[in-house]
């Protein structure tokens, strides 16, 4: 069933407990599909388009608060949710908002604040955080996002593939993905730029200590995008908080280890098979 209220895009399918399942930036829900057919067995699943991406339409304003709120809104009620990447620091921004809609969280490729920065402690600010020197640099994302703009499904395709890596059928599992990609429309250049704004601004680190839901970490000892040591930090100051490192597994672990990546989920969300 396909749901489209209020401009928001969400595929839903499947039985048992509701589990939202969230993308990366200039992604859509698409991506998540070679896990749709194992995964529907045991759950609901509700693949969301993140707002301006896949067949959601932008909003405005357009920054994390305002997506997170915009994806509440639609979703129902004490739901276990899957975010990656961008999609975590969503799934993330609702529990800290929303703690009546989020039972548990599952973040895959997650970090607290994807760029480094030199933030330091000073008499005029005490409570800005230290120094993070676990993520990337801006120009990183900035050269990325210039690619896309030029070959949006190019670049995509080649992004996914190095992310598909180690896979039992790296091959058939980057065609699908090509396939349903290029069934959805492309963000435009202001989506992938806003969007793009909230990876490089977001910093929740002084927020994490609060995210009292039960949370799991799935992260790839090779990711280069979210450094494995980030996954480390979120443990050590997560209330309740579990990591599940993939060896050899890049920034999408979901792709490129699946059967891993299904079995640490239904271990940690324990749904009960029909």
């Amino acid at each position: 069933m396909n749901i489209i209220p209020a401009n928001l895009y969400i595929e839903s399918t499947g039985t048992g407990p509701n589990l939202v399942l969230l993308h990366g930036w200039g992604m859509s829900g698409a991506v998540w599909q070679p896990l749709v057919k194992n995964l529907s067995k045991l759950f609901t699943l509700h693949l969301v388009d993140l707002p301006g991406m896949g067949l959601s339409r932008p909003i405005e304003p357009f920054h994390l608060h305002a997506m997170a709120e915009k994806i509440a809104e639609m979703l129902p009620a004490n739901a276990d949710m899957v975010g990656w990447s961008l999609g975590a620091q969503v799934a993330m921004r609702i529990a800290l908002d929303r703690p009546d809609m989020v039972r548990r969280l599952v973040l895959v490729g997650a970090t607290p604040c994807f760029v480094n920065k030199k933030n330091g402690n000073s008499l005029k600010n005490i409570d800005s955080p230290n120094d993070w020197d676990v993520g990337i640099a801006a120009d990183t994302f900035s050269s990325f996002a210039a690619n896309v703009n030029a070959d949006y499904h190019k670049t995509m395709t080649q992004f996914l593939t190095l992310q598909c890596m180690g896979a039992k059928d790296a091959r058939g599992t980057v065609k699908l993905l090509r396939k349903k990609f290029a069934e959805r429309p492309v963000p435009t250049a202001q989506t992938l730029q806003q969007a793009l704004n909230i990876l490089l601004d977001t910093d929740l680190r002084v927020e994490v200590e609060h995210l009292r839901k039960p949370t799991l970490l799935i992260h790839g000892d090779r990711d280069t995008l979210a450094p494995v040591q980030a996954a480390h930090w979120m443990m050590q100051n997560l209330p309740i908080g579990y990591l599940r490192v993939m060896a050899g597994a890049s920034h999408a672990p979901f792709l490129s280890h699946q059967e891993q990546f299904i079995d640490a989920l239904v271990q940690f969300l324990e749904p009960v098979a029909a």
